[in-house]
């Protein structure tokens, strides 16, 4: 039976990749904040501005998700620079195993940020 072996080098690719990613979904949230402050300055709606209220918080949430994300990311980085100074490229498989969960979080991640977007982007087609 053949094994496939992973190097620190394969996850810290996908890291970059995945940081460059959250770095985009934080941007892209500090634009939807200000499309979502412009509705709050023309809309006084109860209604309106409840729901308003509600994807801000949704934002937010996403935000402090990002941020967790970013954190654990680093934390992996951290890890994979200990063994690459001990001279282990190889990583064991507990730590792979982290980073394929970790992998299967920003799967979720995207699908729950693209759902919030699509549904912002319905709301705003709506109201602006």
């Amino acid at each position: 039976m053949e094994r496939d072996v992973i190097f620190n080098s394969d996850l810290h690719f996908e890291h970059k990749q995945w940081r460059r990613e959250l770095l985009f979904w934080e941007d892209e949230l500090k634009s939807l904040n200000r499309r979502l402050s412009e509705l709050v300055l023309r809309w006084t709606n109860k209604e309106m501005l409840a729901q308003l209220e509600r994807f801000q918080n949704q934002f937010v949430i996403q935000e402090n998700v990002i941020n967790e994300l970013q954190e654990l990311i680093n934390l992996h980085e951290t890890n994979i620079a200990e063994h690459t100074k001990k001279g282990e490229d190889v990583l064991t498989q507990q730590l792979v195993k982290k980073h394929i969960e970790f992998r299967n979080q920003m799967d979720t991640q995207r699908i729950l940020y693209s759902e919030l977007k699509r549904n912002f982007f319905r709301f705003l087609s709506k109201y602006m």
